[in-house]
């Protein structure tokens, strides 16, 4: 059985392979690629995602799977192993390959060509802030992604399908309960806030220099813990990071010279994400286990640096009187009580990327119900534009003046990646409930006044990343706090961060 193992992973090793490659191209899509190479470049993403289904489905992973007694009822197999992990990599590349074979090549490369043309015609109606010239991409995209679910197979709703590609093992049902309980806490507490008065942010939205932004954003990079022999930073309209190596973890951010707070947390939140993906055990590294066992659980990370970290009182302490030093004009007579409620001004806006820890998470259940009802039938995607402003005014009370700062404003839909917006709230949560229990192991306040974020990198890497996807989030949860994911930890988190912030 041990020899079957090594000639599983043996096999699998090609898919990693061409999962970095297809990264690479994507990378080069998104920073580098010149307009007209898009064609060819689709083409490329096209070949490539039919060579890797052709791995993934080939018969000798099969038959391995079979030898190794894999199947629905017992997906991690039946024999024990003297390396842990291995029950995990038998169950992930049997889960990975039921879904695959479900699949047709002929459906596989028509959703990558078209998902790269789609991803370049939302760019441009993007900068024309024209969603009619982006619909009908959208519209084919969102016809294979429904062909796609039907051919995986659900036990309740196409969505199911979809949303286990990103956060494996978990129901539709499972994150709507979720999102049920905190939905109306949260338009709650906000009521509370806008009641009292709003604190000034005003000296964030002046002139920052780009390049003195920068400049900050990569010692900060660096203090975290990221390793720029291993990785770099680049410049894209939608902050992403990605993979293209074991040795190679590439992330981007955007700059706004009038808006302080995007480059910067938009830097330590994908630094979040590449320093997990930095700190996959030896046993993992290099086989189908080399990712986040979530994208919920990957969020968790980066939200846990930009926020729970990166806007902490304690951070500041040490890095405003630095950050001073970049910017003395803008930031010279403002004192850090000030700026520290600055970074954290809670008020609805429109765009999510930048929008504040407590209003955000109503942005993910507005795309959430949007996902659903597109998947389902019930909204057309031509009324798509009318039914995001409609929620919008719903959930946040405002609406969006033109569609690049509404319909158009994310990424995800283009990519074909319905079922991915739940994971970033799941990650708001499951960052508050370890952060809870980081602060009972280590002093996290003390080790933040002295800069040392490499203490706090040492406790995620211990409980989270050298595990990569050999346990599943709610095992990560119950081994980490005692209990599976726990919303009332992000309501103690948010209460007692802002009710000292406004004084509720």
């Amino acid at each position: 059985m041990d020899k079957t193992i090594e000639k599983l992973k043996e096999l699998t090793k090609d898919i990693v392979l061409l999962e970095h490659a297809i990264a690479t191209l994507s990378w080069d899509q998104e920073t580098y690629m010149p307009p007209k190479a898009i064609g060819e470049k689709g083409e490329q993403l096209a070949l490539l995602q039919g060579l890797l289904h052709d791995k993934i489905t080939s018969p000798g992973i099969g038959e391995l799977l079979d030898n190794l007694g894999a199947d629905d009822n017992n997906p991690a197999g039946e024999f024990e192993s003297k390396i842990p992990t291995d029950s995990a990599y038998i169950k992930e590349t049997f889960r990975q390959y039921k879904i695959q074979t479900r699949l047709s090549k002929k459906l596989v490369t028509a959703l990558a060509l078209e998902t790269s043309l789609s991803q370049a015609a939302w760019i441009e109606a993007r900068k024309q802030s024209d969603f009619s010239l982006f619909q009908p991409h959208l519209e084919k995209v969102l016809e294979l992604t429904k062909q796609k679910a039907e051919a995986i197979g659900y036990k309740e709703t196409p969505y199911d399908a979809l949303l286990d590609e990103f956060e494996p093992w978990t129901t539709t049902r499972d994150v709507a309960d979720i999102f049920g309980s905190i939905q109306p806490w949260l338009t709650e507490f906000i009521g509370k806030i806008k009641e009292v008065k709003q604190v000034d942010d005003s000296f964030l939205l002046e002139d920052f220099d780009i390049s003195k932004q920068e400049v900050f954003g990569r010692k900060v990079l660096q203090d975290m813990g990221y390793n720029y022999e291993r990785g770099r930073l680049d410049v894209s309209v939608h902050p992403f990071t990605t993979t293209l190596g074991r040795d190679d973890i590439r992330l981007t951010t955007r700059y706004q010279k009038d808006f302080f707070k995007t480059g910067l947390f938009g830097i330590i939140h994908e630094c979040g994400h590449g320093l997990y993906e930095l700190g996959f055990g030896d046993d993992v590294r290099g086989n189908l286990l080399a990712s986040g066992t979530s994208l919920g659980i990957h969020e968790s990370q980066s939200r846990t640096w930009e926020n729970v970290i990166g806007r902490s009182m304690s951070f500041w302490k040490y890095y405003y009187p630095e950050l001073q030093k970049y910017f003395p004009e803008n930031l010279g007579n403002i004192n850090l009580d000030s700026f520290y409620k600055g970074i954290n001004k809670v008020e609805p806006s429109l765009i999510r990327v930048e929008a504040d820890e407590v209003t955000y998470n109503l942005h993910i259940i507005l795309r959430f119900q949007l996902e659903q009802e597109l998947i389902s039938g019930s909204l057309a995607v031509k009324d798509l534009p009318e039914a995001w402003n409609m929620k919008t005014k719903e959930f946040l009370d405002i609406t969006p003046l033109n569609d690049a700062d509404g319909v158009l404003q994310d990424i995800h839909w283009p990519m074909g990646a319905f079922g991915y917006f739940p994971t970033y709230a799941l990650g708001n949560l499951y960052s508050a409930q370890f952060s809870s229990v980081m602060e009972k192991e280590i002093d996290v306040e003390d080790s933040l006044k002295n800069g040392n974020l490499v203490n706090i990198l040492d406790w995620l890497r211990d409980k989270i990343h050298i595990y990569g996807a050999s346990k599943s989030a709610a095992e990560l949860a119950v081994d980490i706090s005692g209990e599976k994911l726990n919303p009332e930890y992000f309501k103690r988190y948010i209460e007692n961060k802002y009710k000292r912030i406004y004084k509720i």
